[in-house]
């Protein structure tokens, strides 16, 4: 069958790459078509654009961009009827994959929508536009499926994909000695610092991060540095810190990290996931009245992935004016030399692990995907 897949962004590509070889194990003569990047192309099809050419981020971006964001829906609206799709599969990104949804809905394409829009945390009122366009939701977090409920709107939980892109990643294997030989790093034990692939929250967290370096002389401050981000930022940023760096390499680094201090998204549960104490960071700008709108915006109680799929405080969150030298200093004394504390956020992460449900989440959404176009 002939698959349309949309998404528009790294992580987006790296978990519709996964699906694709999953669904070429159930459909051996798939025929794809995508909006992505890199990792889909290695799995075959046609490249139609890459999400480096689709991301913008940003109000003022957003209107800067205003005549090429209209020409990619043009472009999209037109090879998604020429490609005469099955199934339009679509990848988080509700701004523009919403708008996708309801242009295929009304042509007769089905549509599923794999890893839904984090509309659980603000704009809830995009769930009228998923109930009216989209035919299946696969999601990808339990507590999705009972705010769906909520909603009137029945889901389909798999499982976290992110288990399998950790069960694949490269260096799984690769020990401390050989780690910090390949990236020229001392002997120290690792505090690895995520603090996002962003240049503004960059530019927000990591200075607040680094003011702790100077408490903990025993060890070492490696920053996860994004691809896209060229050393000369960081340097502006971090000034005469000691501190080091590493490329595209976030899963070898935690692998060897013994803490971690990380920003808000993804990363918290990655880090969870690879069994690194840590705490959470989050700074916003814009001031205090920016903070307090947005705080009153969320749906959410909790800012971490960990602590929104456990349901409880798993993590420390420091917030805004909770996120200072002294709270991170403390809370990192206490997953590195609290013996019991640290052990019980490790049994916790344990914990989150079963809720997930495991590896195997690919194949299992790329067989219920299949299953479904069969009927």
């Amino acid at each position: 069958m002939k698959y349309y897949i949309i998404t528009g962004e790294a992580s987006g590509d790296l978990h519709a790459s996964n699906l694709m070889k999953e669904l070429k194990i159930q459909d051996p003569e798939a025929d794809f078509r995508f909006w992505g990047g890199d990792l889909m192309l290695a799995q075959g099809g046609e490249l139609v654009k890459h999400y480096r050419e689709t991301a913008f981020m940003g109000f003022l971006t957003v209107v800067k961009n205003l005549d090429k964001i209209k020409a990619n829906f043009a472009l999209c609206e037109k090879d998604l009827l020429e490609f005469q799709a099955d199934v339009l599969i679509l990848v988080d990104y509700p701004g523009f994959n919403l708008r996708m949804a309801k242009f295929a809905k009304k042509r007769g394409i089905r549509v599923h929508y794999y890893i839904s829009p984090k509309i659980w945390a603000w704009k809830e009122s995009r769930v009228k536009k998923i109930k009216a366009y989209v035919d299946r939701m696969f999601t990808i977090f339990p507590f999705e499926t009972e705010f769906y409920q909520k909603h009137n709107f029945e889901v389909s939980f798999g499982g976290n994909p992110l288990l399998d892109a950790l069960e694949n990643r490269s260096n799984k294997e690769e020990g401390f000695p050989d780690f910090i030989t390949r990236n020229k790093l001392s002997e120290k034990p690792i505090i690895a610092l995520l603090a996002g692939s962003r240049k503004q929250e960059i530019e927000r967290v990591l200075p607040v991060m680094l003011e702790c370096v100077e408490s903990f002389p025993d060890h070492q401050f490696v920053v996860a540095a994004a691809p896209s981000i060229d050393a000369e930022f960081y340097a502006s940023v971090v000034g005469n810190q000691k501190v080091q760096f590493v490329y595209g390499q976030t899963y070898d680094l935690l692998q060897q990290a013994q803490a971690a201090i990380v920003t808000s998204g993804t990363a918290t549960l990655e880090t969870a996931l690879l069994r690194v104490p840590q705490v959470v960071c989050y700074l916003t700008g814009g001031g205090k009245l920016l903070f307090t709108i947005g705080k009153r915006l969320l749906k959410v109680k909790y800012i971490s992935l960990v602590n929104l799929i456990m349901d409880q405080l798993i993590v420390k969150e420091l917030i805004q004016h909770t996120c200072t030298k002294e709270m991170i200093t403390e809370e990192l004394n206490q997953i590195l030399f609290d013996k019991d504390y640290r052990t019980q956020m490790l049994y916790n992460y344990q914990l989150l692990n079963e809720k997930l449900g495991g590896a195997g989440a690919s194949a299992r959404f790329a067989k219920m995907i299949y299953e479904d176009l069969q009927k």
